[in-house]
């Protein structure tokens, strides 16, 4: 169990979260002497909270992992396969256009800190299971893997993000973008 942080901590801790979020949502870099600047606090005290700018990232990115776990284990009680996993496709682009933080961080080949390692195993669980359900269900083509999800789903983020268009436009984009996947991914009806 962790030990509450102080209200001076706690506050400084928000404001260089909050700072960081900004910057990346600007497309900026995480420095943590800029974080410190821009969020008016002394440099110790940026690296008293966060050691390494990979830990502050994986921080402000773990509300959005957490939401996706949280949205994966969701789909996992839906009784409809094919439903389960476009539902939960959608959720996960969707977020992949709308917070800088999730892609860094889920291209990762180590994590800084073990909450990441964490969400991102059970993401992948989820994820598989999802696949291999609707799989199982007929619902998915052969010849597919749960693996060949991942980076098809980066492939629409990246397009969706480049091609999108205004911010605001991108979850349209990828919304498209992922229906015509899901087209392609969904197996053949059977006709008798």
């Amino acid at each position: 169990m962790t030990t509450p942080l102080r209200k001076d901590a706690a506050r400084n801790w928000d404001r260089i979260v909050a700072v960081a979020r900004a910057l990346l949502d600007q497309g900026t870099p995480l420095q943590l002497n800029d974080v410190a600047g821009r969020a008016g606090l002394g440099v110790g005290t940026v690296y008293r909270h966060f050691a390494t700018p990979e830990a502050l990232l994986e921080t402000v990115a773990t509300p959005c992992l957490e939401a996706l776990t949280a949205d994966g284990r969701h789909a996992l009680a839906d009784t409809d396969p094919w439903r389960a996993l476009e539902g939960f496709l959608f959720r996960t682009v969707e977020a992949q256009v709308t917070d800088a933080s999730l892609a860094p961080v889920a291209a990762a080949a180590t994590d800084t800190l073990p909450r990441t390692t964490e969400l991102k195993e059970t993401l992948r669980s989820v994820g598989t299971a999802l696949f291999d359900r609707a799989r199982e269900a007929g619902a998915v083509r052969p010849g597919l893997a749960a693996a060949d999800l991942v980076p098809l789903m980066c492939g629409i983020a990246y397009a969706a993000t480049v091609q999108g268009g205004a911010p605001t436009d991108r979850i349209d984009t990828a919304h498209r973008y992922l229906t015509t996947l899901l087209e392609g991914l969904r197996a053949a009806p059977q006709h008798a």
